[in-house]
């Protein structure tokens, strides 16, 4: 099946999404998400703007030697030639033409009053921009799309020039023209009978490129599909400016599994969660957790009536098996759980509770009092699990006992603030007694806990503290209030959140690190 021909899934991940707030991606970083998109199965990957900034034109470059794509071909993004000169004399032009890229998409002007304004030249000159720039390209042999910028805003203002944009660049050559919601302010009945018209009137190959503004950047794009786009763009988990583009796995995901449209090559979808976290982790973006079909919480389940229902039939509560982006179903254990919640939960940890209802009763109720008193079990599956073992055990592992701990931060004027941390405890037989230094209290605990436990099990100099997160539960009592601590731990290849909670934030931190070293010690069954 010709899926490229078909129907194009297009990526604009490296350019347009690199336009979010916070996000700055090196020529490394593009080269790396450049290849988990290829995994995806897009067809396009618009890797930036070549000539424009030296970065993009070092990515085509690159590109050209250490990119093996299998099911995507690369896109170089860029304007049609300036007003009053020759497209083969414009030198961001012969950028586009040299850059490598298979296929170029030209961004023009297709709303009246940008043309006079913005480009200061007159409706003619602007369509002879299009219609040079394309016939240009087209002669070097590259494919070329047309994305018609301000095209919704324009269609309102002066339909009739806004479709005579459309008309000169497919009759230039042009195999697609992508009508732009760049303002993000469109609804999808708008974005449906807009389509409809420009398909009628002027029979151009359409697509669609959507921003969040209005919160419908993927309904947009779903009705210009509807409506008889065959072209999508988006971005990978949303990013771009302002509230960011539509979020092409949710496209994606939404025409495959809700209207039995296959755009990508068969068996791909699959690995949309690992891919949208895996680029998230390139672009340093925390993933978003209630991001649809692949967020960690997409189908995560809190509450016990849903645990209940979830027991007889999955399904009941969930619009979709979650294997089919790649994401698993999670249980939450909260103070809302019920005892469906706890014996399912049990049994994703591999403890088998069906018959065990006075353990259950009593994992729930001490769950239950024990985030009165401000522990958190729904972002700690490590904490909850060694809970658990502790009750259907008769006691919690152990492989340490602490004597005493102390910190102590010294400051000097002009110097920065030393922190250090001393440990005693019992491991392997001995008594072990270390002090570490850290750029702040908690940090120098961990370094002082894990070389510590590490003279007795070597297995603790793989773990790492690579997230730590605070909260003050009782804000009215200041720095008197209770404290919130979650710190995930990694050994590598995995990793684990526990969860502490005391009157200060090292007593609280000090709960977490050693719940952290006792959890990876179980992990890796010393």
């Amino acid at each position: 099946m010709d899926l490229q021909g078909s129907f194009h899934v297009y990526d604009t991940t490296l350019r347009d999404g690199a336009q979010q707030e916070g996000l700055n991606l090196s020529v490394q970083d593009k080269l790396a998400i450049a290849r988990q998109l290829d995994e995806l199965g897009v067809g396009y990957i618009e890797g930036g703007w070549p000539g424009a900034n030296p970065r993009d034109t070092e990515f085509f470059r690159r590109a050209g030697t250490e990119l093996d794509l299998r099911h995507a071909r690369l896109a170089a993004f860029g304007a049609t030639r300036r007003a009053g000169v020759p497209a083969a004399d414009d030198p961001l032009v012969a950028a586009l033409r040299d850059s490598g890229a298979s296929v170029v998409t030209l961004v023009a002007k297709s709303h009246d009053r940008h043309v006079e304004l913005a480009l200061r030249t007159t409706l003619e000159e602007n369509l002879a921009m299009v219609r040079d720039t394309v016939e240009h390209l087209r002669a070097g042999g590259q494919t070329v799309f047309l994305d018609a910028e301000h095209f919704f805003d324009g269609y309102r203002d002066n339909r009739s020039y806004a479709l005579e944009v459309l008309r000169t660049a497919a009759e230039a050559g042009a195999e697609v023209v992508a009508l732009c919601d760049t303002n993000g302010g469109m609804l999808p009945g708008w974005v449906s009978e807009v389509v409809h018209d420009v398909i009628d009137t002027t029979g151009v190959r359409v697509g669609i490129h959507c921003h969040n503004d209005t919160g419908c950047a993927v309904a947009n794009t779903l009705a210009a599909v509807d409506a008889g786009a065959s072209h999508v763009q988006g971005t990978i988990n949303g990013y771009g400016e302002r509230t960011g583009n539509a979020d092409l796995v949710a496209v994606v995901a939404n025409l495959e599994l809700k209207l039995d449209r296959q755009v990508l090559p068969s068996g791909l979808l699959g690995e949309a969660t690992r891919i949208a976290h895996a680029v998230a982790e390139v672009t340093n973006v925390p993933p978003a957790s209630r991001q649809p079909y692949v967020g960690t919480s997409a189908f995560a389940h809190k509450a016990g009536l849903h645990a209940s229902a979830i027991k007889v039939d999955p399904n009941l509560y969930q619009h979709l098996d979650p294997v089919a982006v790649g994401n698993d179903m999670r249980l939450l254990v909260s103070d809302m759980a019920g005892r469906a919640s706890i014996e399912l939960k049990g049994r994703q940890l591999g403890f088998d509770l069906t018959d065990e209802k006075e353990l259950v009763t009593r994992v729930t109720q001490r769950v239950k009092e024990m985030e009165a008193r401000g522990f958190t079990f729904e972002a700690a599956d490590a904490s909850f699990e060694l809970l658990l073992v502790e009750e259907v055990e008769g006691a919690r592992p152990s492989y340490f006992e602490i004597e005493s701990w102390r910190v102590i931060t010294e400051t000097k004027p002009g110097d920065e603030a030393i922190s250090e941390a001393t440990v005693k405890l019992h491991a392997g037989g001995a008594r072990i007694v270390v002090t570490g230094e850290g750029n702040g209290p908690v940090n120098a605990l961990d370094h002082a806990l894990r070389e510590a436990i590490g003279q007795a099990y070597p297995e603790v100099a793989k773990f790492e503290l690579i997230d730590y997160k605070v909260r003050i539960l009782d804000q009215g009592h200041g720095t008197d209030a209770i404290t919130r601590v979650l710190i995930e731990t990694s050994d590598g290849a995995s990793s684990w959140v526990t969860v502490g909670v005391g009157h200060n934030v090292i007593e609280a931190s000090w709960g977490a690190l050693v719940d952290g070293v006792t959890f990876g010690l179980r992990r890796h069954q010393v």
